[in-house]
């Protein structure tokens, strides 16, 4: 029994260590088999996720010439710095905005932990052990390997893989937790772990026509072992997935659009702060070693189109003694607080679902309104701020000084991106700036330390059903209830400032760029990177609202 139980809790931890976390031939979608629909004379597109990639990284590791891959492609590329992520800054939700396009008001995958009215319980993806521990590890292997792909992501809005598919390409993914596409596969529990009884072994998901997601899926059909133990992760970490793609390069395999998952840079950065070198040292030779795949990196960029980002930053978290926990239950103390793998009550006042440096917060009962609750956690200088929503209007109140503001969607300020708000109250809130306008186009907004703000805040606020709040914390700080793993003197995200929002872009291979610098409007550059020239020799394009 011990045995088991530490077999159980090995699975816990790859879990709660790789967000978006016997071997198994998959017949019906052998990579051997995957062919392009459009023939080998068109460029594929090769998109890398790289969790908590930085810019400031890579600036500081190009400067010490330390960084000869990212040196290389920046110069033969497009180099941004700014590009916005999506809210919460959580890898699931992110991945949910880019490969839909969409923010989570639109795709419905709120954040790594919320609260489901309907179901009355936590949704978790994979947080801390201790966490995952008191929920119950079959309720999150099920959310994770089942129910995020199979319902919580919104199926009424396309993924680049379904929209991929629509336009007759061939589409896959290495260790992408999000995945949700047209083809069949199946993901298998390795045998020697014993699973909960409710959960199958062998479990029935669609996806892109390729799909890998670690020892659960092996596509390679034997022609590339496939790490199946805990000291490998699972091949849930960049080693695998690297070899994995540098064997689609070598055989000629490649999909026409290929979605790459790497994790490792993330752990280093919470263990050791974003000043920490040599994850990204480490993943520098990595994406040498993808180049020379192809022969050399000048024939990489002939034959693919080379797309890097990250998904989030982070802060520096202060150290324990410097009282970087915010406990939110202690802030909190005198309402009724769910407690971790507890269901609610009439009685119930408040449920927490901790996303490091931001929560949502619910009050279920309606007993205690929110307004009430966000004065008693913004007492607390460490909080940034608090927003809800409330007949049609979001709400916000920001430190200790309490600056409110309220905004709605549609209006005379009109921001960077054309999306059009009415605000009334102090602009500082949300550190926004207005400008003068012409008469017929609205006043222009700004945003200064929170990247459009206005809709990434909204669409939190809109992104699942029930009474809630988002909170956030202020940079040095995170946010914390009972169980919740924390970071001390490490690197945290979740919250919507600048750190922990902008990501860097590298595009290399075309001279195309996106609309916009954000997460959400990918999807629709990668769509008209791939779609076929039109009868006038120009690229076809696909605007975000057509790619959803």
């Amino acid at each position: 029994m011990r045995t088991m139980g530490m077999k159980w809790l090995a699975v816990v931890l790859i879990l709660a260590t790789v967000v978006g976390c016997g071997n198994k031939e998959t017949k019906e979608h052998d990579l051997l088999h995957v062919k392009s629909k459009q023939g080998t004379d068109k460029k594929k597109v090769i998109f890398l996720m790289v969790d908590t990639l930085m810019a400031q990284s890579i600036d500081e590791g190009i400067r010490q010439k330390q960084l000869p891959t990212f040196q290389y492609l920046i110069g033969k590329g497009h180099y941004h710095k700014d590009m916005v992520s999506s809210f919460p800054t959580m890898s699931v939700t992110i991945d949910s905005s880019m490969l839909t396009g969409a923010y989570p008001h639109e795709h419905r995958v709120p954040g790594l932990l919320w609260y489901s009215a309907e179901e009355k319980r936590l949704i978790n993806y994979g947080t801390g052990p201790m966490e995952i521990l008191r929920q119950g590890v079959n309720h999150v292997l099920e959310d994770a390997l089942i129910n995020l792909n199979g319902r919580h992501l919104n199926p009424k809005i396309h993924t680049i893989y379904e929209d991929a598919a629509r336009l007759g390409l061939t589409s896959g993914s290495i260790n992408g937790l999000v995945y949700r596409g047209k083809a069949e596969h199946t993901l298998s529990i390795p045998a020697w772990i014993e699973v909960p009884t409710t959960l199958h072994r062998n479990i029935k998901v669609k996806g892109p026509d390729l799909l890998t997601l670690g020892a659960l899926s092996n596509p390679l059909n034997g022609k590339k072992n496939m790490p199946d133990s805990i000291a490998n992760r699972l091949g849930m970490d960049n080693k695998f997935a690297m070899e994995a793609l540098e064997y689609l390069i070598r055989e000629k395999k490649l999909p026409d659009f290929l979605y790459v998952y790497l994790p490792d840079l993330d752990q280093k950065i919470h263990k050791n702060g974003p000043s920490d070198m040599e994850g990204i040292k480490k993943l520098d030779d990595q994406l040498q070693s993808m180049l020379q795949a192809f022969g050399s990196p000048e024939k990489a960029l002939e034959e693919a189109i080379i797309v890097i980002a990250g998904d989030s930053g982070m802060t520096q978290l202060l150290p324990a003694d410097q009282h970087s926990e915010i406990d939110l239950p202690a802030i909190l103390n005198g309402y009724r607080i769910l407690r971790p793998g507890e269901r609610p009550t009439d009685e119930t006042d408040v449920i927490l679902a901790v996303n490091e440096t931001m929560a949502y917060i619910y009050n279920p009962n309606g007993k205690h309104s929110l307004q009430e609750i966000a004065g008693r956690l913004l007492k607390d200088n460490r909080i940034d701020m608090a927003a809800w929503k409330d007949e049609g209007w979001i709400h916000v109140l920001r430190g200790s000084a309490g600056k409110q503001l309220k905004y709605h969607a549609d209006g005379s300020f009109t921001d960077s991106y054309g999306q059009k708000w009415t605000i009334e109250g102090d602009k500082d809130a949300l550190d926004l700036k207005a400008g003068r306008g012409k008469p017929d186009e609205g006043q222009p907004i700004s945003y200064g330390e929170y990247p459009d703000v206005l809709q990434r805040l909204a669409s939190a606020l809109h992104s699942h059903t029930g009474s809630y709040m988002v909170v956030t914390s202020k940079p040095g700080y995170e946010l914390k209830d009972r169980s919740s793993p924390t970071h001390e003197g490490g690197g945290g995200h979740g919250s919507i400032g600048k750190k922990e929002s902008l990501v860097p872009l590298i595009i290399c291979g075309t001279d195309r760029e996106p609309r916009y610098l954000r997460m959400i409007d990918l999807k629709a550059f990668l769509l008209d990177l791939l779609a076929e020239p039109s009868q006038d020799g120009k690229p076809r394009t696909m605007d975000r609202k057509t790619a959803r």
